[in-house]
C-alpha cells in the first residue's frame, strides 16, 4: 500500500460514494460543495492508501471495478452508521432529559412553582425534577444546582439571570385591624402601628417607600417576625398588624377581602422574580426548556395579581 499523505478517511468515503451516486466528478463536486480538483484528490488518496483502483474512468463515464463495488458497499454501511450515531446524539442533546436540580424560595415554590411542575413534565416526560426549597442564597455551582429562582434585586454575579415576572410589593392589613387601630394615611404613620417583619429582609425594620416627592424610609416595629411569608400573611389576616408582602403571596387574600391594601400611593419598591443559572455557552435543553416554560407561565401580568 502507498504511504501517500493521508486525507480525512471518512470524508474520502463520502466523496467516493457521491461520485458513484452522481455519476461523475463534476456533479459530485457540486453536491459536496467542493472543487472538482479536491474530489479527485480524495479519490486518489483512497486508491493510493489501498493500492487498488476503485473506478474505471473513460472520457464519457465512470464504472466501478469489482473491488470498487465491494468497497462502495462497505463505505455506505459505515456512512449510514456514522450518520445514525450523529443523529441520535443530536436528538438526545436537543430533547430535554435527565435530572434537573432547582433551588427556589419556600413560599413561591409552595404556591406557584410546585403546581407548575406537573405541566412541565407533561411536556417533557424525560426530565426528572429535584426541587429543593429554602430562603437562603445558595452557591449553585458548589451545591450542584442547574438553576435557581430568586426574588428581589439581584447582586452582581457571574450567573446569568432571566426575568420571569414582576414581584409587586403591597402594604396590607386586615379590615379588623384597621377598624381597631385606624388606617395610616402616610408612611410616617406606620411608626405608631404594629408591623409584621420579614426576618430575612435587609430592610427588616426600615421600610422604604416612594412617591412623586421621592423615596422615604420609615422605621417600624411589631409583635411578630418570621422568615416565612405565609406565616406573616396569616398573622396579618388574624389582625396582628400591617405587613409588606408580594402579590404572589397575598393576591388571593386581597381578592376575597381577608386583607386590604393600604397606602397604595406609596407602594414599596417593586422587585422581580428571576431564573438564574451558571453562564454556559451551551445551555442544556433541560435548563432552557424549564426557563422558557416559567417565562410562559408567569410572564406578562401574572395570574396571581389581584
Amino acid at each position: 500500500m502507498s504511504s501517500a499523505p493521508a486525507m480525512d478517511q471518512l470524508t474520502g468515503m463520502r466523496v467516493f460514494a457521491t461520485i458513484v451516486d452522481k455519476g461523475g466528478f463534476a456533479p459530485a463536486a457540486t453536491a459536496l460543495g467542493m472543487s472538482k480538483t479536491m474530489v479527485s484528490k480524495h479519490l486518489a488518496a483512497i486508491e493510493d492508501r489501498l493500492g487498488v483502483r476503485l473506478l474505471n474512468r473513460t472520457t464519457r463515464k465512470i464504472g466501478l471495478t469489482e473491488i470498487g463495488a465491494e468497497y462502495l458497499r462497505r463505505c455506505q454501511e459505515i456512512i449510514q452508521l456514522v450518520d445514525e450515531a450523529d443523529g441520535r446524539l443530536l436528538e438526545s442533546h436537543d430533547r430535554p432529559r435527565g435530572l434537573l436540580r432547582v433551588n427556589a424560595p419556600v413560599t413561591f415554590s409552595e404556591r406557584h412553582l410546585a403546581p407548575s411542575i406537573a405541566e412541565y413534565r407533561r411536556r417533557h416526560p424525560d426530565v426528572q425534577v429535584d426541587l429543593v426549597v429554602n430562603d437562603r442564597v445558595i452557591d449553585l455551582i458548589e451545591e450542584g444546582f442547574d438553576l435557581a429562582v430568586r426574588i428581589g434585586r439581584l447582586k452582581d454575579s457571574t450567573l446569568v439571570a432571566r426575568r420571569l415576572a414582576p414581584a409587586h410589593m403591597v402594604l396590607v392589613a386586615s379590615p379588623a385591624y384597621l377598624a381597631a387601630r385606624g388606617r395610616p394615611e402616610r408612611p410616617e404613620d406606620l411608626a405608631r402601628h404594629d408591623c409584621l417583619i420579614y426576618a430575612y429582609s435587609s430592610e427588616r425594620d426600615e421600610w422604604r417607600f416612594a412617591d412623586e416627592d421621592g423615596p422615604r424610609t420609615v422605621r417600624v416595629k411589631g409583635p411578630v417576625s418570621s422568615n416565612n411569608g405565609m406565616i406573616l400573611m396569616q398573622a396579618a389576616i388574624d389582625g396582628q398588624g400591617i405587613v409588606v408582602l408580594p402579590t404572589f403571596i397575598v393576591g388571593d387574600a386581597l381578592r376575597d377581602g381577608r386583607l386590604v391594601e393600604i397606602l397604595a400611593e406609596y407602594r414599596p419598591q417593586d422587585r422581580a422574580i428571576y431564573a438564574v443559572f451558571p453562564a454556559n455557552r451551551h445551555l442544556s435543553p433541560k435548563v432552557r426548556s424549564f426557563v422558557d416554560f416559567l417565562v410562559e407561565r408567569f410572564g406578562g401580568r401574572p395570574y396571581w395579581e389581584p
